[in-house]
């Protein structure tokens, strides 16, 4: 099995590269000329973006084939008292700068939008405002130009007191947006609510991949123990990812009928807990030995694999884990060194 790794937003490596610098609306409103501080947004949003491209940069010099895209490229963007601000023309460029470098050197990409981003809420002003957000994300990736084969990742959201009434209206909910939103979503198990069982449900009902989270999952793992998750849960998990690059390619043989065909291969997230405080906390490195006790457990039923690692120390955790990876590979230990952040995983 092939497994590529890739890191979320920030780089420990790169000096000045924050792709995250925001103002604060306190901020922005103690500005008195208006179209000054919206000048100032659209500025910050370009260095954002600039920041993104470098990284972009060094993950390709380091074989880092996988990126999650910071959700703060835009400060303010989904803001009410903004919300009659377009700074797209003014980054145009810079979003197209980066969507063509991803689509040159094939990296896989993707945003998370944060837990305000909620279709199982009861309350309507909520709804709202997720679409907004889903719509910031969406509108993004569209100025990249990247294809629907980029997604965003969700989680379904709070019980509010009922899961069971919480599931079933964020299926409804969720299947209510346009397709646009849809078509760009993956569906993730959370730490405390909905657990990978009733992700997956949730998943297979609304027609959208999973992606497991290994670490959500030990802490929240709905009586699954981890064998039996890549015994049983794991195939049906696959299975979702097999369908939508199914759908990708339907839809791109339905329209110009030479259209490259689209690979699609499952996605995970792992982290590891941090020692000695709430095990929901994500740790500065990783723990090879569990990580690769699963890669190894799902290896027979899955050729190739995508990681996305959740470490507090980013890219420089990414290139740990190989080191690691590395001196297992050295013992025998059923791993093989493809690039600077790929490996070949044997099963157990």
């Amino acid at each position: 099995m092939l497994v590529r790794f890739g890191f979320v937003a920030m780089s420990m490596l790169l000096e000045n590269a924050s792709p995250s610098r925001t103002m604060t609306f306190a901020n922005f409103t103690k500005l008195a000329d208006r179209e000054a501080a919206l000048r100032k947004l659209e500025r910050t949003a370009e260095d954002n973006l600039r920041s993104t491209l470098r990284i972009l940069k060094h993950a390709k010099a380091s074989d880092i084939q996988m990126y999650r895209f910071s959700s703060k490229l835009i400060p303010l963007a989904t803001h009410q008292a903004v919300a009659d601000w377009d700074a797209y023309p003014v980054l145009r460029k810079a979003f197209r700068d980066i969507g063509d470098f991803v689509q040159k050197n094939r990296m896989r990409v993707s945003f998370h939008p944060d837990h305000f981003c909620v279709f199982s809420t009861p309350r309507s002003e909520v709804l709202e405002s997720s679409k907004r957000d889903m719509e910031y994300h969406v509108r993004m990736l569209e100025e990249m130009g990247l294809p629907e084969s980029v997604k965003c990742n969700i989680h379904i959201g709070g019980a509010y007191g009922d899961k069971l009434v919480a599931g079933a209206r964020f299926i409804r909910q969720f299947q209510a947006l346009p397709k646009r939103y849809r078509h760009r979503v993956t569906l993730e198990n959370d730490d405390k609510t909905f657990n990978a069982v009733e992700t997956l449900e949730a998943a297979q009902a609304v027609q959208v991949p999973m992606v497991l989270d290994v670490h959500h999952h030990q802490v929240n793992d709905g009586g699954v123990s981890l064998d039996k998750l890549c015994r049983s849960l794991w195939p049906q998990i696959a299975e979702t990812w097999r369908l939508e690059e199914q759908r990708l390619n339907s839809e791109a043989l339905g329209g110009t009928g030479d259209a490259e065909e689209i690979s699609l291969p499952p996605k995970i997230h792992f982290s590891s807990p941090k020692e000695g405080t709430n095990p929901r906390s994500h740790a500065d490195y990783l723990n090879v030995d569990d990580l690769l006790l699963f890669l190894r457990k799902v290896a027979a039923v899955t050729p190739q694999l995508d990681c996305m690692l959740e470490a507090k120390f980013k890219d420089k955790a990414l290139l740990a884990l190989m080191n690691d990876f590395r001196m297992l590979a050295a013992r025998g230990e059923g791993v093989r060194i493809v690039d600077g952040g790929s490996i070949e995983v044997t099963e157990l």
